[in-house]
């Protein structure tokens, strides 16, 4: 094949992008066939996440793209079809359709919504989403049949009752009642909801029993599917790391406010300048040693950091598209990046530089915790340094929350594992919330989640907890002798009265202890 053959099957190989209906009939199609988010992206080879994504305003490419219009295209015809048999069956005569002794005629059902006036848009314009199981109201406590802007709540102020003894129960889902539109409520197929079973109301497809429900089957199917052999099973769990821990993302994320916006625009400063270099984010990782340490003989305790990514999933992230401003004061409400000269730091000798250490002088770019850092220690209580020159920065609308439930999920499952001696469940948990981090950038390894700006903030905000540890013990009159990485912190003096000790992620264990002073170091033994 020559060189231009071989272009003109490229080219005739691309052909224009499928057409795809507006976001708000995307949705409307998948909920009027009683889809869930999960089935529909299990289809199609992505997270729930990102379908929301596309149900909110993002439009796939590539190859997705084509099956995604292929569905749509698909649910579109067969709904039709569906809705004219059933507009058929309704507008047969009355004596032609048998009525049961005991059973009142079936009234004949509004027409069809247009795609203006979707079952999913309440009268006030805000999102309504219909539950296939009733979940808790929360303004009443009582079961709600829908969900409004991402929480379970009646329509109308009327449906809702105070919680008492003998109260009624709420109606079941869909079903309409004195104070709500049979338009928002309609099904499309009366006649197969007139076939089913009178079991319970489940959705088409059911997850299991929450978050932690999930690590548990994984790992009791992995300890399954090898026969008890505990090192196949964890080596498996540990390669599923990353999907499994976005699927839990998915799960903790049911019933909020808002998605999670995987793949947003992203400014140049957060991309990598080459292939294998890096962006232009300076993260703080410390990397310190002492230089003079107190007259004579002392044993250094090397303490190991527990759980430190799990507890930096707790930061301030930033929701939206990331904004860019200059010569702003700093806004505590909002999150993200930001270019600052740094501070002088004068405690070298007794403490590390908070931004890590740095031989390039000049202006820099920050994460969030980073200033957070610096500005607290440059506040009244501290007065350790002069606060940090902000030049510009680039940040959305921030919440500390916005992984606190994917957090309490592997740190509820990463105790009880501790307690229970289970290793597969604890390692499994581990490459969950550390690949999670590793990988939400730039990586072929996950591709659902590309928010570099997150995994920057992350990996950051555990460099200053590991931080604060260190000036924690300064200030107990512990000596500070080494501050590496997001684990490792060296200390002298009884560190038992600051510090607990233990495995849980608020503790700290013993790594090792040694003589410093001395040409080699005199090891213990003890170990993690």
């Amino acid at each position: 094949m020559s060189d231009f053959d071989a272009i003109d099957s490229l080219l005739d190989a691309v052909g224009p992008e499928a057409e795809l209906p507006p976001c708000p009939v995307r949705r409307e199609l998948r909920e009027r066939a009683r889809l869930s988010k999960a089935q529909v992206a299990r289809a199609l080879g992505v997270s729930p996440s990102t379908l929301g994504g596309w149900e909110s305003g993002r439009d796939p490419a590539g190859e997705v793209r084509t099956k995604y219009a292929y569905l749509l295209d698909g649910l579109n015809a067969k709904l039709a079809t569906e809705t004219e048999s059933a507009t058929e069956t309704e507008a047969a005569p009355a004596a032609e359709q048998p009525v049961t002794s005991g059973t009142a005629p079936t009234a004949t059902p509004l027409s069809s919504p247009d795609l203006g006036q979707d079952e999913g848009i309440d009268r006030d314009g805000d999102d309504v989403e219909l539950l296939a199981a009733p979940e808790p109201c929360v303004l009443c406590g009582h079961p709600a049949g829908q969900r409004v802007a991402g929480f379970a709540q009646h329509l109308t102020p009327a449906d809702c009752r105070p919680t008492a003894a003998g109260a009624p129960a709420a109606p079941p889902a869909g079903q309409p009642t004195a104070h709500t539109s049979k338009t928002q409520l309609r099904t499309t197929r009366p006649a197969r909801e007139a076939q089913r079973s009178k079991g319970p109301a489940r959705h088409a497809f059911q997850e299991t029993s929450g978050p932690v429900g999930l690590i548990r089957e994984a790992v009791q199917g992995a300890l399954a599917e090898h026969r008890g052999d505990v090192d196949a099973a964890t080596a498996a769990l540990v390669r599923r790391a990353i999907p499994d821990a976005m699927r839990l993302l998915d799960e903790t994320r049911k019933g909020a406010r808002y998605d999670v916006i995987a793949h947003p625009w992203i400014p140049d400063i957060l991309k990598k300048q080459t292939a294998r270099g890096a962006d232009q984010i300076w993260e703080a990782r410390p990397k310190w040693t002492r230089h003079e340490l107190p007259p004579g003989r002392h044993q250094v305790t090397a303490l190991d950091i527990n759980g430190a990514y799990l507890s930096a999933l707790k930061t301030h992230l930033p929701l939206g598209r990331l904004e860019h401003s200059t010569g702003l004061a700093h806004d505590r409400r909002r999150s993200g990046v930001h270019l600052i000269t740094p501070p002088e730091w004068e405690h070298e000798a007794v403490l590390p530089n908070p931004i890590g250490q740095r031989d390039e002088p000049g202006p820099l770019w920050v994460t969030e915790p980073t200033l957070r850092l610096l500005l607290r220690l440059s506040g009244p209580r501290h007065q350790l340094c002069e606060p940090p020159q902000i030049h510009e920065s680039y940040t959305s609308g921030a919440t500390e929350n916005l992984l606190e439930k994917f957090r309490i999920a592997l740190k509820d499952a990463r105790d009880t594992a501790i307690e229970q001696g289970d290793t597969a469940t604890l390692e499994y948990v581990k490459a969950m919330y550390s690949k999670f981090v590793s990988t939400m950038g730039e990586s072929n390894y996950n591709r659902e989640l590309y928010r570099p700006d997150w995994m920057h903030l992350i990996r950051s905000q555990a460099f200053a907890n590991l931080w604060l540890k260190a000036l924690k013990a300064h200030d107990e009159g512990l000596a500070v002798v080494r501050a590496m990485g997001t684990d490792e912190l060296h200390v002298i003096g009884d560190w038992r009265r600051v510090f607990a000790e233990g495995r849980a992620v608020t503790e700290v264990k013993v790594k090792d202890t040694y003589t410093a002073g001395t040409d080699t170091a005199e090891h213990t033994g003890e170990g993690e």
